[in-house]
C-alpha cells in the first residue's frame, strides 16, 4: 500500500487546487490527474459508475423519508437547496439536479470542476459548480437543506474540522448523507488488494487503509460535530451479478450513514 508521500510523487498537481484547512492536497492532486475520465464508465471511475445507482437510490430514499416528500414525483427535491461536497465529475450532482434540487457542487480541484461543468452544460443542467471548500462556504455563511458527502471523508486531512464546517452549512432540520469505507481486513482485501491491484478498477494508491473509518468512529465524529447520527447502511457488492445492494447488517466494506441537524 502506498503512503501519502509516495502517492504525491506519483500524482503531480494538475490544475488549481482550492486550499483549505481540511484539504489533503496530495489526495486532490491524485484525483485531478485522472479528472478527464470521470464520465468514462470503463475508465478509472468504473467502480463509482457501478455503485452509483445503489447510492443514488439510498440518497433518494433517505431524503424523501426525512422531509416526508411525496414519492414517485418526477422532481421530488424541488425547493431543497443541496450541497454536493467533493463532487468530482458530477456523478451525483447531475441526478440531484434532475430530481429538482437547487444544487451547489464543490470540489477542491479546479480540473474536476471544469470537467463537471462541461458535462452538465452538455446535459442542459443548471448546477452551481465551484472550485472551493466546505470551510470557505461555511465562512461565507452559506446554508443548505441537504449535504451530500459521498466517498469524501476518508480523503480529508482533519475529519473533526471538516464535519464542524459541514455542521455550520446544514440548516436546522436538514440532513447530511455520508458514505465511506470501513477499516476492516475485509475492506483492505476488497477495496485495495482487489480493486486496485487485482481487478485494476482503481489506480494503485487511490485509497489509504489507515484513513478508512469504522461506523462507530463515524458516529462519534458526527455526534461531536453536533449532528444526530443515524444507523449505518452497508453497500454490498455481488461479484457474480456485478451489482451492488443495500444491507442493514453488512457494513464490512462500504457503508453510508445519515446525520441530521436538530431543529
Amino acid at each position: 500500500m502506498l503512503n501519502e508521500n509516495q502517492r504525491s510523487d506519483k500524482a503531480p498537481e494538475t490544475g488549481t487546487i482550492a486550499h483549505g484547512g481540511t484539504v489533503d492536497e496530495s489526495e486532490v492532486a491524485f484525483f485531478a490527474r485522472i479528472a478527464d475520465t470521470w464520465w468514462d464508465p470503463k475508465g478509472p471511475f468504473k467502480p463509482l459508475h457501478i455503485l452509483n445507482p445503489t447510492r443514488l437510490g439510498y440518497i433518494r430514499q433517505e431524503i424523501e423519508a426525512h422531509f416526508r416528500l411525496e414519492k414517485n414525483l418526477k422532481k421530488p427535491f424541488e425547493g431543497l437547496r443541496l450541497l454536493d461536497i467533493g463532487c468530482g465529475g458530477g456523478l451525483v450532482s447531475e441526478p440531484m439536479a434532475r430530481l429538482g434540487a437547487d444544487v451547489v457542487a464543490v470540489d477542491a480541484s479546479e480540473k474536476n470542476i471544469k470537467t463537471a461543468s462541461v458535462h452538465a452544460a452538455l446535459s442542459k443542467l443548471e448546477i452551481d459548480f465551484r472550485n472551493t471548500t466546505a470551510e470557505a462556504l461555511a465562512d461565507a455563511g452559506e446554508q443548505f437543506d441537504v449535504i451530500i458527502n459521498m466517498e469524501v471523508i476518508e480523503h480529508v486531512a482533519d475529519v473533526d474540522a471538516f464535519l464542524a464546517a459541514c455542521r455550520k452549512l446544514l440548516k436546522p432540520g436538514g440532513i447530511m448523507l455520508l458514505s465511506t469505507i470501513n477499516r476492516t481486513a475485509k475492506a483492505y482485501l476488497f477495496a485495495i488488494i482487489g480493486a486496485e491491484h487485482v481487478l485494476r478498477w482503481l489506480p494503485v494508491g487511490a485509497h489509504d487503509w489507515n484513513k478508512f473509518i469504522r461506523p462507530d468512529e463515524l458516529k462519534d465524529f458526527v455526534s461531536t460535530a453536533g449532528f444526530e447520527a443515524g444507523e449505518a447502511t452497508g453497500f454490498v457488492f455481488n461479484p457474480l451479478g456485478g451489482k451492488w445492494r443495500l444491507s442493514a447488517t453488512d457494513t464490512g466494506v462500504n457503508y453510508a450513514m445519515t446525520a441530521t441537524a436538530p431543529k
